[in-house]
């Protein structure tokens, strides 16, 4: 299969370099220097250093030339940049099966992806989303993965999942849209939580217990957004989560290792070189979710920290001195 992938970072690129073992595979980037550099180096030294490009991967700077004679679409891009790109893809190849890999709120809007998709794309474009634990650097590497691609189009998705499906990228099928965009975001910003706590050296306990909870905040927004309870405890959900919250490559538990140290939020970023998404998706996910009554002390306390109300170890007191509650309390 023809597969164009829109975004030169780490996970485009990453993406590339395992897809091209089975299929046809051109990977596009807006920067046309970044490009040129690929094509030069044959390496992504900027997101992902050390691994080369195999030969198979065709490099297009040009969005029309890249997306001639495609048949899958995929965008990797981060989720501020989805609405732009979905634009470009519009104008320049209208139809064509569409899927992306970006996992967040857009900051102006804090519409899912698939909803910024609907909008620029209308609803009879075959198009879902591709989530999982996955770090870019190890899947360049060849080693195992698994992901999930969910449309509301179950025979599109499992179809489509098959074709991608290979030796070292397990891929599943769901029809739960909104809860794999979901868990895919909120995972960011727990992340950043199990960060601190590891930074502030609170130990195996207190990330276990921090994991557990994040979960079941991320379970109830979930639920009250539409997703469905058997995708939180899947690939998703539980998956990402953990990878996300334990994984050394994690950037958005490197943040929240930094802020640990008292560092501020824009060095933070400056320094980190790369998008962490939980940053911008904490306040929106707050804002969802007290506009819904739903419960997230977690994400409330990660967006004080960022925005400096709080130091990390005082939102670790703010979360311990809450009063007891029953445990399972997912509808709420």
């Amino acid at each position: 299969m023809n597969i164009t992938l829109l975004g030169a970072g780490a996970w485009g690129t990453a993406l590339a370099i395992s897809l091209c073992r089975h299929h046809t595979v051109r990977l596009w980037g807006r920067d046309a220097e970044q490009m040129r550099e690929l094509s030069r180096l044959r390496e992504n030294r900027r997101y992902l250093s050390g691994i080369s490009l195999p030969p198979a991967i065709t490099l297009a700077a040009d969005l029309r030339t890249a997306l001639d004679g495609t048949a899958l679409i995929l965008a990797v891009v981060p989720s501020n940049a989805l609405r732009e790109t979905v634009r470009l893809v519009a104008t320049t190849a209208p139809g064509l099966p569409f899927l992306w890999a970006c996992k967040g709120f857009e900051k102006s809007s804090g519409k899912l992806p698939h909803q910024i998709v609907t909008i620029e794309l209308g609803d009879t474009v075959p198009c879902g989303v591709l989530s999982g634990p996955s770090f870019a650097q190890e899947v360049a590497d060849g080693k195992p993965a698994a992901l999930t691609l969910a449309s509301s189009d179950s025979t599109f998705a499992h179809d489509l999942a098959r074709k991608l499906n290979s030796n070292r990228l397990r891929v599943y099928s769901s029809n739960d849209v909104a809860g794999v965009e979901l868990g895919g975001a909120i995972k960011n910003v727990i992340a950043i939580a199990a960060g601190i706590s590891d930074g502030l050296g609170l130990g195996n306990n207190a990330r276990a217990a921090l994991i557990t909870r994040g979960l079941a905040e991320t379970t109830r927004l979930g639920l009250r957004m539409g997703g469905q309870l058997e995708t939180f405890m899947g690939l998703t959900g539980l998956g990402d989560l953990v990878l996300t919250t334990t994984g050394d490559l994690s950037r958005n538990r490197r943040v929240g290792l930094a802020l640990a140290r008292g560092e501020n939020i824009v060095s933070i970023l400056e320094q980190l070189g790369h998008v962490a998404e939980g940053v911008s998706t904490a306040p929106e996910v707050a804002r969802i979710a007290a506009a819904l009554g739903v419960e997230m002390p977690i994400t409330e306390a990660v967006c004080a920290v960022i925005d400096g109300q709080l130091s990390a170890a005082d939102s670790v007191e703010a979360l311990m001195r809450r009063d007891p509650k029953a445990e399972s309390r997912l509808a709420r």
